[in-house]
């Protein structure tokens, strides 16, 4: 079957011409350049310039030492990595020297920060002989937690890591040797499994012999290929045994075999990879190979053969990898060295070893076999990625990839003996997910509760593919136990299509006759207008009923509805059936709205219009409750255009009125006060200058808007231009947990309001 390059034109990105100039406007823009020093502790007074410097600094200095290793926990040493690199070999530029190699590495930082959280100087030294680098580099061991070479021209390369990882005792690690062999051998993993092939019997051709291929080649043993099955190539063509004038490296790989050049090499083989030029492979080489063939063309910009020619060189499956990000598979080195990086400095390891690499390999196989996350299939295009011969190995947008390698590598750290502290997996999880935003942080603290108790949530959208998609990830976190309702044919095939492994519980309402349910909807509905006939058919025909009625039953814990209806539609048959909670009368929606230092919770963004002065102490208290599910201990205010008493009519009456209900209520242990202006209650200075009688005594972490309009504006104009991540909307004052998701919501979103829902029903 001939390849169709049409299916993947959507990968293909039309040409840039501006590209050149665009990246001189982005990087000169003030300030020039990618990278900044900020301060990490407060500089406001003087007493804050005594402890950041003199007299107080003296303090850590004296204890350092004492104990050297008391650096990591007083200073930054422990976050900091040094980018080193003398500029004679930028890829894709050759030997431009130090200063003109600083732009990459500044970029180098920028990666390290944006997906590990790494703090980076980059050093350009004005350098050429090896032994001068070392001698430099090692003599900023006290500075920094871990050395990344980047960009330093082969043979060199190898004596300078080798040299530095003996004399130092922090992790060295050459990126240009090393990513790229762990990238690819987390593709060549997948690869061989998808074709059915043993790694041990695989015949793999290279073309290139520099640092990046030879690294490549020994990586590739270390995951279980053979030495003998190996043929190198250069641009002489194969590196044979009997070649005169060979360094040691390259030797290491040298072939007793008849070939001669990289066609003839290439014949029957097995596996191709490319670390060399673009253009030098023709279709009639990939047609020589062995059957369904793998090949990763890795030059860049150019690969050594393009994507369509090689899948349109044959009938059969070629597995392809490129490093390009317009087709699939890209190999791409970000995918390794944040997240190596840091799962070492976590444990303060003193090496980055073999064992390390290899964890991080497998770590990054294992996770292109799990469902993807809306976000990312989002960010290419809405190409479906589904494990197989066109998704081999994670994108690196995914943020997964750094709870999947980071504690691999510091797992793997421990147990090869390189690392100077244990961790406890999930608080190291916990600590991973802080780094990446605050909502990440707050709902680990929630789903780490629901793991603890795991309880039965009815998706009444069961059909639905993001519903099975969630299900399938709620069972396979041990978040809840799904119940998909809906045509059992239809899920169970659309579970199959996904290559989801997992035998989700369903429950069909038309496979069977549900009498029970009828008549429990009967009963509390007949006095409604229903009838016995109407009751059966809204159980019948009517998912959300469904649910609603098995909830109330018991037969579920919770229900989550809404993915694929209006809000009203779907929240009515919840309340109808299951309704608020005995000492409630009013449901509410409450997002929780997390920024870089602060989490605030917004009610009422979704139910009531206008609610009274009842209402609204109501709905701080089911939002207060809320919050302490989250470890939060709730402030509340009430938010208004008046403070205390400033304007004095209706709509601010209410508003007293309500705090006024809660200061009388004996089971009110929180602070709440108001009416008050949203910057004073959220700005301390204001508080606690301009209004120091008010009960708060520190900014309001719950914020009850006066009504619905203002509710629902004021959380999206947090979310949107506040820059707030959203966590919602969560349905509080209901009899049993019941969320209703917004129409277009992703699976995570699912996940973590069935969390949410696990929390409410191990609570009830």
């Amino acid at each position: 079957m001939r390849f169709d390059s049409h299916l993947f034109e959507s990968w293909l990105r039309p040409a840039n011409m501006g590209l050149e100039d665009d990246a001189r406007d982005y990087h000169r823009e003030d300030p020039s350049g990618k990278l900044e020093i900020s301060t990490t502790k407060p500089t406001n007074t003087q007493r804050d310039l005594s402890l950041a410097y003199s007299p107080g600094v003296a303090a850590p200095c004296r204890d350092i030492a004492e104990d050297s290793t008391r650096g990591y926990e007083y200073t930054a040493k422990g976050n900091l990595v040094a980018v080193v690199s003398n500029g004679s070999a930028v890829l894709g530029l050759g030997d431009i020297g130090a200063q003109a190699s600083k732009p990459v590495m500044e970029g180098k930082g920028v990666l390290f920060k944006r997906f590990a959280d790494i703090d980076v100087f980059d050093l350009e030294l004005d350098l050429a002989d090896p032994t001068d680098i070392i001698n430099s580099v090692s003599a900023m061991e006290p500075t920094f937690g871990g050395i990344n070479l980047e960009d330093i021209k082969a043979p060199e390369c190898f004596e300078i890591e080798s040299q530095l990882r003996e004399e130092m005792d922090i992790p060295v690690f050459h990126d240009d040797q090393h990513g790229t062999a762990i990238i690819s051998g987390a593709a060549l993993l997948n690869a061989a499994d998808v074709v059915d092939k043993d790694l041990s019997e695989l015949n793999i051709v290279f073309s290139g012999a520099g640092a990046s291929a030879i690294s490549t080649a020994r990586f590739y043993l270390s995951l279980g290929a053979k030495k003998e099955n190996i043929i190198m190539c250069d641009s002489s063509g194969v590196i044979s045994s009997d070649r005169e004038s060979l360094n040691r490296y390259k030797s290491e790989f040298a072939a007793d075999v008849p070939a001669e050049t990289l066609a003839e090499a290439m014949e029957g083989a097995d596996v191709f990879v490319g670390l060399s030029v673009g253009g030098i492979v023709s279709e009639e080489m990939i047609a020589s190979m062995a059957a369904d063939p793998i090949v990763f063309a890795m030059a860049n910009p150019d690969p050594e053969i393009g994507y369509v020619e090689a899948k349109n060189a044959r009938d059969d499956t070629v597995v392809m990898a490129t490093g390009r990000s317009d087709y699939p598979n890209q190999v791409n080195n970000v995918l390794g060295f944040p997240f190596i990086f840091r799962g070492a400095l976590d444990v303060r390891a003193t090496e980055i070893n073999e064992t390390m690499k290899r964890a991080a390999a497998e770590a990054l196989a294992d996770l292109a076999r799990q469902d993807v996350p809306d976000a990312v299939v989002k960010a290419y295009g809405e190409q479906p990625l589904q494990f197989g011969p066109e998704y081999l190995i994670p994108k690196p947008v995914d943020p997964r990839v750094l709870f999947e390698v980071a504690p691999a590598v510091a797992q793997a750290a421990i147990e090869s003996g390189c690392a100077r502290r244990d961790i406890d997996t999930d608080i190291y999880e916990e600590q991973l997910e802080a780094r990446l935003g605050k909502s990440r942080e707050m709902m680990r603290v929630v789903l780490n509760k629901a793991k603890s108790n795991p309880k039965r949530v009815a998706l009444a959208e069961g059909h639905d593919e993001k519903i099975i998609r969630a299900a399938y990830q709620m069972h396979e976190q041990g978040i809840a136990q799904p119940i998909l309702v809906g045509d059992k044919s239809e899920i169970v095939a659309t579970a199959s299509e996904l290559g989801l492994e997992f035998g989700p519980e369903i429950v069909d309402p038309s496979d069977e006759t549900w009498d029970h349910y009828t008549d429990r909807l009967y009963e509390l509905r007949r006095r409604k207008g229903v009838t016995r006939n109407e009751a059966e058919e809204l159980i019948s025909g009517n998912s959300n009923y469904f649910a609603s009625v098995m909830v109330e039953q018991g037969d579920a814990d919770a229900m989550l509805t809404g993915l694929t209806h209006h809000y009203p539609s779907a929240l009515r048959p919840p309340l109808q059936v299951i309704g608020t909670a005995p000492e409630a009368d009013y449901a509410a929606g409450v997002y929780l709205l997390t920024f870089k230092n602060q989490v605030v919770f917004a009610a009422d963004t979704t139910v009531n219009l206008a609610p009274e002065a009842d209402v609204l102490a109501e709905i701080t208290k089911h939002t207060a409750s809320l919050a302490r599910r989250f470890n939060i201990e709730p402030r509340a205010a009430m938010l208004s255009y008046s403070n205390f008493g400033s304007v004095e009519n209706d709509g601010t009456k209410r508003l007293q009125d309500a705090v006024t209900s809660l200061h009388d209520d004996p089971a009110v242990d929180f602070p709440v006060d108001g009416e008050m202006q949203a910057d004073t209650a959220v700005i301390e200075d204001i508080l606690t200058e301009t209004y120091d009688f008010s009960d708060l005594d520190e900014p309001a972490n719950v914020l009850v808007f006066p009504n619905l309009e203002a509710g629902n504006i004021g959380y999206k104009l947090l979310q949107r231009l506040g820059g707030a991540e959203a966590i919602g909307p969560m349905l509080v004052g209901m009899d049993k947990p019941v969320h209703v998701l917004q129409r277009g919501d992703e699976v995570k979103d699912i996940v973590n309001l069935a969390g949410v829902a696990v929390v409410d029903a191990q609570n009830d």
